[in-house]
């Protein structure tokens, strides 16, 4: 389809909500699963947006693309969620160009996870991108970014200990589990949900307790027996539940589902019972704490974790942050020359113009006119001076875009191909 979007200038804006102003509820409403971010990008092909990236975690939901307004990208979001533009404005952020880039860096590294060090979100960027291409939505300036990213990322994870120390929010809930619930070795366990935070909770009690103490629960039986099988646990029927929950003096649920799962009409309790929504959105109605004996614990209250893990953590930061900005300044190297390539291109086809038109002319006129030299004395002029002009706006304290503006204007370019102004 002709893309209406690259005729005029776009700029690169990353726009999206986290846990760090939007809470579980907010998060819950602006959160896409599969089925809402193709329904996007098809959304994002049809108004010609020329290149973009979705992700949608637990965590955060965010658009990394190109547009001639933010808006165009808020819109998307707002199209294919529950979530209204008015909720957006409260907790949201939007940044652009290099904001945004630096963003996706402290994103993907790790930096800006709720909890430090945490890199589950690089796979969700590897996830988008893939997507994204597939659907025909990223151009080579969001390739070449998005590896760059990757690349940032497995350094910071080898090269620093910015991820060293169990702390994650499965962690953070058996930690909690142990902390809150006495006995906790003769206690039952049982988990509804296989999602990627119920299969590792799983795997972390399963490494500090009972095997028989814990059962599993899934939707899907199959997803349920597979994890059962590696980690040797009890699984159910998601038609016992209900009982199963009877039983339970520890709830943990980690669905995908979009709507509540467990609500109190579904307790008939005869002890008191732990539960740990770990979902997003939240998949635990909260009318479950009117049930008395039931204390309900968001993942959010869990990530909160300031033990020693995470101060030793945060020394690793400005090691991280060095690798960030030697991997980002090869990337903003590389799309400079993107920007003023096509600039230096058309430049050197111009000089060439005047240059054949110069030797016409003086073929006509100059008896014996020693052609072939007076064509290697041009070239090697044209190739200075443009030489001269790929200097310049090589040059860190060069204005890019009002350099290349200029050279377009004395010399009467056409520079069709648009570049993202960053």
């Amino acid at each position: 389809m002709t893309n209406n979007l690259e005729a005029k200038t776009t700029s690169f804006y990353a726009i999206g909500l986290s846990y760090l102003k939007a809470d579980a509820d907010i998060r819950g409403k602006f959160s896409l699963d599969d089925k809402a971010k193709e329904s996007l990008l098809n959304q994002a092909d049809n108004d010609g947006v020329q290149s973009l990236i979705v992700t949608s975690t637990c965590n955060r939901t965010e658009i990394y693309g190109f547009a001639q307004h933010p808006f165009q990208l808020i819109k998307l979001l707002c199209s294919n969620s529950q979530g209204t533009v008015e909720d957006f404005q409260k907790v949201a952020y939007v940044y652009k160009n290099n904001e945004a880039i630096n963003h996706l860096f402290r994103v993907g590294t790790g930096l800006d996870s709720q909890i430090l060090g945490d890199f589950e979100i690089i796979s969700q960027i590897k996830n988008a991108f893939v997507a994204s291409k597939e659907a025909g939505l990223a151009n080579a300036f969001m390739e070449r970014l998005v590896n760059a990213v990757i690349q940032a990322s497995k350094r910071v994870k080898n090269e620093t200990e910015i991820s060293s120390g169990a702390t994650s929010v499965s962690f953070a809930s058996v930690q909690y589990i142990f902390k809150t619930v006495p006995d906790i070795a003769n206690k039952n366990i049982l988990l509804f949900g296989t999602g990627k935070i119920g299969r590792n909770t799983c795997e972390n009690l399963v490494k500090h307790t009972k095997h028989d103490q814990i059962t599993l629960i899934n939707r899907t039986k199959d997803k349920a027996e597979k994890l059962a099988k590696k980690l040797n646990v009890i699984v159910k029927d998601y038609n016992d539940l209900q009982v199963e929950i009877q039983k339970a003096d520890v709830l943990v649920v980690a669905t995908g589902a979009q709507n509540p799962t467990v609500d109190k009409t579904i307790l008939n309790l005869k002890k008191p019972l732990l539960i740990l929504d770990l979902s997003i959105p939240k998949n635990v109605n909260e009318n479950v704490a009117e049930v008395e004996g039931v204390t309900l614990v968001h993942m959010d209250q869990l990530s909160q974790i300031t033990d020693e893990t995470l101060e030793n953590r945060r020394k690793q930061i400005p090691a991280a942050e060095a690798i960030i900005e030697e991997i980002k300044d090869e990337f903003n190297t590389w799309a400079k020359g993107r920007k003023y390539a096509p600039t230096i291109h058309a430049l050197k086809e111009k000089l060439h113009s005047i240059k054949d038109k110069e030797l016409k002319t003086h073929r006509k006129k100059i008896p014996n006119f020693d052609e072939e030299q007076a064509e290697f004395i041009s070239n090697k002029i044209i190739q200075k001076i443009t030489n001269h002009f790929a200097n310049h706006l090589k040059d860190e304290n060069t204005s890019v875009d009002e350099s290349v503006e200029w050279i377009q204007k004395v010399f009467q370019l056409e520079n069709k191909e648009k570049q993202p102004l960053l």
